[in-house]
């Protein structure tokens, strides 16, 4: 099945951007299911950082295949400074099998913008971002009457997958980043994080309205599976009732030399409804980005070369059939 792409930008009147200067932006990339008569091309956008990574072929802004019935939606969350667009070796797959594959990006913590501390800080915006995008596709003229409202499903990669067991009902309860977290001063990519928040608390009443929601829900009912790719720390801030009540099944994928594997081990314990699977004994966290390129690997050899033993495209592939299996059920 030919695969199509189209994006766009949906803005949550609901809530402020950071700077308090409009609405709260949200892009969002598609793949789907195109017509037969769609010509896949190299696309004019890339995953960020630009040309570190592989991407496959699609048709823009193709029509969506005919058909029958409704498309299941499976929709994405990123890692923290990361972007939707990395999603794409996934997204392909499951659009070349019949599925409407969306991903976005948070504001503020994206690497398709100047990143803030507000939006690290604030991982309980995510959610939000996700649901006001099903409600968008629902009504969006291309995907309006295609979706099936019972096989919409979630992936979420790191903080991403914080942010898809959030849309399954988890709570959050305490901010990895408040004092005596002790979980470190702040993310790889923004390792100071933790000297912002004083200032922030002070003179951001944007902040200070987004710290107050920390501890409400943000449950997404009509999420009916979600595939977490190496949730992070911040899983660990949910309170284990909250999480102990989720009645979906979910599938924890990670390597076995992630810094992050006891935050997944955490969550799955307490994950009535959970698998678990260990891709490879020494594949880090980064394993589950797109293929890197050769100018990717020497730019930044942490995220994008892997050990010898590791095989980031066999993994790849393992979990396209994981995440195949889990949402046929």
């Amino acid at each position: 099945m030919r695969v199509g792409f189209r994006q766009g930008r949906i803005e949550d009147v609901a809530r402020p951007n950071w700077n308090d200067d409009g609405p709260r932006p949200v892009d969002w990339f598609a793949w789907y299911p195109a017509a037969d008569d769609a010509i896949e091309a190299a696309l004019p956008i890339a995953p960020w950082p630009q040309g570190w990574f592989k991407a496959g072929p699609a048709a823009l802004n193709a029509p969506l295949a005919a058909g029958p019935g409704g498309c299941p939606l499976v929709v994405y969350s990123h890692g923290t400074g990361c972007n939707g667009m990395q999603f794409e070796w996934l997204a392909r797959e499951l659009a070349s099998r019949g599925f409407i594959a969306v991903a976005v990006n948070h504001h503020g913590n994206s690497n398709a913008e100047p990143y803030r501390a507000e939006a690290f800080l604030c991982s309980w915006e995510r959610p939000r971002d996700i649901s006001l995008l099903i409600d968008h596709l629902a009504v969006l003229r291309n995907f309006a009457g295609r979706i099936d409202a019972n096989r919409i499903f979630a992936v979420g990669y790191s903080l991403g997958g914080v942010t898809a067991t959030a849309l399954l009902g988890a709570i959050m309860i305490r901010s990895p980043f408040e004092p005596g977290a002790n979980l470190g001063r702040g993310p790889r990519e923004f390792p100071d994080l933790v000297d912002h928040l004083p200032r922030l608390v002070e003179t951001s009443q944007v902040f200070r309205d987004s710290w107050a929601r920390m501890s409400a829900s943000y449950h997404d009912p009509r999420i009916k599976a979600a595939l977490l790719l190496a949730p992070g720390r911040s899983v660990q801030g949910f309170s284990e009732d909250s999480v102990a009540a989720i009645d979906v099944p979910t599938h924890i994928m990670v390597g076995g030399a992630d810094a992050l594997l006891p935050s997944a081990h955490w969550l799955q314990e307490r994950l009535p409804r959970s698998a678990f699977d260990v891709v490879a004994d020494e594949a880090g966290h980064y394993v589950f980005l797109p293929e890197s390129t050769e100018l990717g690997r020497t730019s930044d050899p942490a995220s994008c070369v892997d050990p010898p033993s590791v095989d980031r495209a066999a993994i790849h592939h393992t979990v396209v059939a994981t995440a195949l299996k889990l949402f046929a059920r």
